[in-house]
């Protein structure tokens, strides 16, 4: 289940580059916004109101940034629920994403609640409400964030078993003690790493169908939790579409080609996700509407097309045997897919009153902080541990494609 540590690889280069010092910037930033919101109040930082409890915190950090980070959970069905194995060599790179990605919306969670000296009462189950679907999303993100640790552990081990320089010996008798056993016993990891999410994504949108009078119609249906799950999935294959492509070009890496066969899936995705869609809105008499030319009809309009264009460039041979067609077309379904979460959590959502809202700098500030954070950890992971698929010389072609 660990896979074999030969198809993974430590992509060899500094860790200390510019790209590095821009990043450690833009985190350190966010961080020093946090502890000012911690200290001053939420109200010093934000342009949240009772209209407006939640913002781009909860609307990107949360709702979609773990979509973009489902790569890890959309490919294990992949690998092993639908057994295609050739697509192994993409998931280390797809779970380290994943564990930050939800680290990001776990951070931004704390950052967003308003008592946060109160949240010890999360590990209190007396204090529980199970009834409660925000309750069972902080409950499930939270394992899932414990699950992808534990999924990215056999790259960690591995490390120290086939370390060439005897460093850290002691380390090196732990994880060859550890690894055999995580390896037994990491199926039942997976089959978590699979149910989690479909749990929590479907309840991002349950916490929406209560607004039924403050959500815009267009994007208000009882099927948001079904809706949540099929664009988490098809986002998540988008992701590792992006994740390659941008590693092939920033570390100079062929394109894989499991990626490119990958792209295979998603209009199916896409397919059945835009089918329920459109007849949601017929059946619900809401067609009209999604068309009538108004402010939230180009909202909708700018999604769907979005969907659409990235959809229908996969949908064709030609454009999925070039690398950056397909990146193109990932691009377009992740800002799509993630437009539709955007409608769903501001855009669309108007509640009673005279109230309005748009993000402060220092919101918007801590959430690129948040993002770069997720970005340099993973540019680091990479760098110390075998996580990238192994270059192998038969992808050299690709490289020059790619390139």
């Amino acid at each position: 289940m660990a896979g074999n540590h030969n198809d993974y690889q430590v992509h060899k280069a500094k860790i200390l580059t510019p790209a590095f010092y821009v990043l450690l910037f833009f985190t350190l930033l966010g961080f020093m916004l946090i502890a000012y919101r911690f200290v001053m109040g939420i109200g010093a930082v934000s342009n949240l109101s009772d209209g407006y409890p939640w913002g781009i915190w909860i609307a990107y950090d949360v709702a979609t940034s773990t979509a973009f980070a489902c790569g890890g959970y959309a490919m294990a069905l992949v690998i092993y629920i639908m057994n295609r194995m050739k697509y192994h060599p993409l998931i280390r790179s797809a779970l380290v994403t994943s564990m930050f990605g939800y680290m990001l919306a776990g951070m931004s969670v704390m950052v967003d609640v308003g008592r946060y000296w109160n949240a010890y009462s999360f590990f209190m189950p007396s204090r529980w409400q199970p009834n409660s679907v925000m309750f069972e999303v902080a409950v499930c993100i939270m394992a899932y964030n414990v699950v992808l640790i534990i999924e990215v552990m056999p790259a960690i081990l591995e490390r120290f078993i086939h370390m060439k320089e005897n460093k850290f010996p002691k380390l090196k008798h732990y994880a060859m003690i550890i690894y055999p056993k995580l390896d037994k016993v990491l199926i039942f990891i997976v089959i978590l790493g699979i149910t989690l999410p479909s749990m929590h994504q479907s309840s991002l949108g349950s916490m929406l169908i209560i607004a039924k009078s403050k959500l815009n119609p267009i994007w208000h249906t009882q099927i948001l939790p079904l809706l949540f799950i099929i664009n988490a999935l098809y986002i998540g294959y988008a992701t590792v579409i992006f994740d390659s492509f941008a590693s092939s070009m920033a570390f100079k890496r062929p394109f894989e080609k499991e990626v490119q066969q990958l792209s295979r899936i998603i209009p199916y995705v896409t397919g059945i996700w835009l089918s329920v869609r459109f007849i949601d809105l017929y059946i619900r008499g809401q067609l009209s509407a999604a068309f009538a030319g108004d402010y939230y009809s180009w909202m909708f309009l700018a999604e769907l097309l979005l969907i659409l264009t990235g959809t229908y460039i996969l949908m064709w041979k030609q454009y999925r045997q070039s690398p950056r067609m397909v990146f193109i077309a990932a691009m377009l379904l992740m800002i799509g897919g993630g437009w539709y979460r955007f409608n769903v959590y501001i855009i669309g959502f108007k509640p009673h009153g005279n109230w309005s809202y748009f993000p402060s700098l220092p919101e918007f500030f801590i959430t690129v902080g948040l993002v770069a954070f997720e970005i340099l950890g993973y540019m680091v992971l990479i760098k110390l541990f075998p996580i990238m698929p192994k270059v192998h010389g038969e992808h050299g072609s690709d490289a020059a494609k790619a390139h």
